[in-house]
């Protein structure tokens, strides 16, 4: 990048950090630092939703799609859209009309009002350490990018990719720490509209002219990327089953039904969400991977050609192009000095919408969650929001830490996902809509499905039709709720849940 676009990336993010400043000095109470106050509007929850649910990770992740499957990896984000609208009908009205009552502050809230405690406290440490293994993927996102568009070299006798990781870390957790979840959504909101800006109006113009057009892109890519059905039915079932129940379990998405002031601003924030998920980040995500799949094709030709007029042979005339980094190199490579700058940022946008609110949700569930009822006493407001500091900052560390163990972005998302959708969906949805539920059969259900899904991901042999591991965990999950649901049914009250979320659970209040 030339130095002009360097100072445009880093007075980006000193105006992110300025953002998170700012709420450090506006937050009064635990309320402000996780829920906003109860007080955003619906725009600025839906772009914060949609910015965090497609970002670094799906941002990057789409492009790698786009590049070896096409338009067809658009489908990705359509499990999004049935999501969104989905939540917005049946969920949202039930989560706050118990909100307007309870003022809750976690997913785990909702849960303790329905079951009790402990069924709770193992949502809690499930979320925690699925939101802790998102937001190393939204790290490792980060670093993909700043590696191939901004750190060129590395000091201390570092791998760019290792150095990215520690700033790009540095960044994200420095201005989560000190803001909370307003800085989040107000940074999500002006990151959104970057993002969407520099894809649409710089990034796609200029890689199409610098391939040549929209006939030379046609003339270097298979007829199946311009094609719709270009996936296997079990790919999309395998998107719909780990993607599609995260709307229904998700702590950042509770969080922002928190934070909206009604039940109809809730709603419009979601149906925004869905909107821009599918059809309008989908499409522009996969394109952007077309076109650095045709743009590193037409270049590597005329690279092999230049070797051959001058007699030199050989396989290693061009070094293979990671599928994931396509579309950063391609923002490099053909954006003018000026706008690299600008769009680059816009990618560093989307990877810290999503990463900055997986942070804030982990630490949600670690501190409100399982700390402080653990520790069974009160917390000044002060205290709180500094313990909810410390925690956020060691939880965005061990996220830097585990961002290096993962093979691929999409990969860190996907199990991530697959985690805490077969541990917490089944009990979710009998908490929303059955009565016979008990909190016996939810721990079972979360231990069966949360269990059985993790050692599927790390030593499961290859599984039957490719079927994704959240697949068979929510299967076990749903046999382990209902048999614990009828063997054991409930018969306890939740007395020592704390006033503003303290309900007999199965009360004719709870179940409203």
């Amino acid at each position: 990048m030339h130095f002009f676009d360097y100072i445009l990336f880093a007075l980006y993010m000193l105006v992110v950090l300025g953002i998170g400043f700012y709420f450090f000095r506006r937050n009064k109470d635990a309320a402000d630092y996780y829920v906003g106050g109860r007080s955003v509007g619906a725009s600025h929850v839906g772009l914060s939703i949609v910015a965090t649910d497609v970002g670094g990770g799906f941002s990057i992740g789409l492009g790698g799609l786009g590049y070896l499957i096409g338009l067809s990896g658009s489908w990705l984000l359509f499990t999004g859209l049935l999501g969104a609208w989905l939540s917005a009908v049946w969920i949202i009205p039930r989560i706050k009309a118990l909100d307007a009552r309870h003022n809750m502050l976690t997913y785990p809230d909702f849960l303790r009002l329905k079951y009790n405690p402990n069924v709770a406290l193992m949502a809690a440490l499930i979320s925690g350490i699925g939101y802790l293994g998102f937001t190393g993927a939204q790290v490792l996102a980060g670093a993909k990018l700043m590696s191939a568009t901004v750190v060129m070299e590395a000091p201390f006798d570092m791998s760019p990719l290792a150095f990215s990781l520690y700033v790009i870390g540095a960044i994200i957790i420095g201005y989560t720490v000190l803001g909370g979840l307003k800085a989040v959504i107000y940074t999500d909101t002006v990151q959104w509209i970057i993002l969407l800006s520099g894809l649409i109006f710089l990034g796609i113009p200029f890689a199409l002219v610098k391939i040549g057009g929209w006939s030379v892109l046609r003339d270097h890519l298979p007829d199946t990327h311009f094609s719709l059905t270009n996936i296997t039915p079990v790919m999309f079932v395998n998107w719909l089953v780990t993607i599609v129940p995260i709307w229904l379990v998700g702590m950042t998405l509770y969080q922002r039904m928190y934070a909206c002031r009604d039940v109809r601003e809730a709603q419009r924030a979601w149906y925004i969400a869905g909107f821009f998920e599918y059809p309008v980040m989908a499409f522009v995500g996969v394109f952007l991977g077309l076109c650095g799949r045709a743009y590193f094709s037409i270049n590597a030709m005329k690279i092999q050609v230049g070797h051959m007029l001058s007699g030199t042979f050989g396989s290693a005339w061009i070094p293979a192009v990671d599928a994931e980094a396509a579309v950063p190199l391609l923002i490099k490579l053909v954006l003018p000095v000026g706008a690299t700058g600008i769009v680059v940022a816009a990618y560093f946008s989307a990877i810290m919408s999503t990463a900055d609110s997986c942070l804030m949700a982990s630490s949600g569930n670690f501190v409100n969650d399982l700390l402080r009822r653990l520790i069974r006493r009160d917390l000044s407001d002060r205290a709180a929001i500094r313990i909810s500091q410390l925690a956020t900052l060691l939880i965005g560390l061990a996220a830097v830490i585990l961002a290096g163990s993962f093979r691929t972005v999409l990969d860190g998302i996907l199990y991530a996902y697959a985690f805490m959708v077969a541990g917490l969906f089944v009990p979710t949805l009998g908490a929303y809509f059955w009565p016979g539920r008990s909190p016996a059969g939810a721990r079972m259900g979360m231990l069966a499905g949360g269990s059985l899904t993790l050692l599927l991901i790390l030593w499961g042999p290859p599984l039957r039709l490719d079927l994704d591991p959240a697949f068979f965990g929510i299967v076990a999950s749903l046999i382990g709720f209902v048999l614990g649901s009828r063997f054991f049914p409930a018969r306890v009250s939740n007395p020592t849940a704390p006033a503003h979320v303290r309900t007999p659970a199965h009360s004719p209040a709870a179940d409203q």
